[in-house]
């Protein structure tokens, strides 16, 4: 009989990928979203589709009831401006949704593996040098970061005294085709549809604030190792924690101009003034996912952009033919 696994927030960008490998692997999927950010179009046809918001009682009993022998839980509220314009809500979706699954998972006496979505570029904070390893310091900048290491701490809890099964991946800047323009990372977005638009790139700053672009495919393969792989037993806060970036800095500048070119663009870059809080250099060192998971990024950055910026031009030509974009 086929796993199942649940992938809450799997109509979004990252979760529909993670759904679709899944999927080509043999399980059956389900995707739990309330499509406040996903999208419908990117469910895959072989998904089954529950709508609903995580903090509901209703998608607690979808977890409880559901059997599922893995959660890939990514649904969450996702924007650093946001999250501080408006930390309760953050918390409220990052925190106490995550807890309400959790308290599902722990009741349903049945054995599921979570597999938690964090950040890595912005968990560390901005006073170690990059690479970032799992064991650095968190002092993350904004409530976004603030949540994500606070669910980390719940999950250690959760393994810890009741023995759930938990394990968390510290995401890099993830992008990729169905990328939205939201958190760092949608700056490759922002600036693929500004290419297609023939407008000037806006870069804050001075554009040499890096950090670590990791694919979208990779990482979904990061998310199906994690919830197949021998786990290291249960411990403190980093024991099954693992990276998920490539380990290179990459500025913002370099971004743009690679961008630029592959578009075959001649647009201007313009710059504005730096936003408060930014991080100045960010990247994630991933030997320990290598070892435990076996998981190394596969997709070098060229290749990558160009594969998210033909999936956006093809977006326009649909939209400007008179399609759905």
């Amino acid at each position: 009989m086929a796993k199942s696994v649940l992938v809450t927030g799997g109509a979004g960008f990252i979760g529909s990928h993670v759904a679709e490998r899944f999927l080509a692997e043999g399980w059956n999927v389900t995707i739990l979203d309330d499509l406040s950010i996903g999208r419908e179009e990117n469910i895959p046809d072989a998904a089954r589709f529950v709508r609903g918001c995580i903090t509901s009682s209703d998608a607690a009993t979808l977890v409880k009831e559901g059997h599922f022998d893995v959660m890939c839980h990514l649904a969450a509220q996702i924007d650093v401006r946001r999250s501080v314009n408006d930390p309760v809500f953050d918390a409220t979706r990052n925190i106490l949704g995550t807890l309400n699954l959790m308290e599902a998972v722990r009741t349903s006496g049945h054995a599921t593996r979570v597999v938690f979505s964090s950040t890595g570029g912005a968990l560390y904070g901005n006073f170690d040098p990059p690479p970032s390893t799992e064991t650095f310091p968190k002092d993350p900048e904004a409530p976004y970061g603030i949540a994500k290491l606070s669910v980390e701490h719940y999950l250690a809890y959760y393994g810890r005294v009741h023995g759930l099964d938990t394990v968390v991946l510290r995401y890099g800047n993830v992008y990729g085709p169905r990328q939205d323009p939201h958190g760092e990372a949608g700056v490759v977005a922002i600036f693929c549809n500004r290419l297609l638009d023939g407008r000037a790139l806006t870069v804050f700053g001075n554009g040499e604030q890096t950090r670590d672009y990791v694919y979208a495919g990779d990482v979904a393969r990061a998310n199906f190792l994690a919830a197949t792989s021998e786990l290291p037993p249960r411990g403190r806060l980093d024991a099954r924690a693992f990276n998920i970036g490539t380990s290179i800095e990459t500025s913002v500048n370099t971004l743009a101009e690679t961008l630029r070119r592959i578009a075959g663009a001649t647009v201007s870059i313009d710059y504005a003034p730096a936003r408060a809080g930014e991080l100045a250099r960010s990247a994630l060192e991933t030997g320990k996912a290598r070892s435990v998971l076996g998981w190394t990024p596969q997709v070098a950055l060229d290749e990558g952009l160009a594969h998210t910026f033909h999936f956006f031009a093809d977006r326009w030509a649909q939209f400007a033919a008179g399609g759905n974009a």
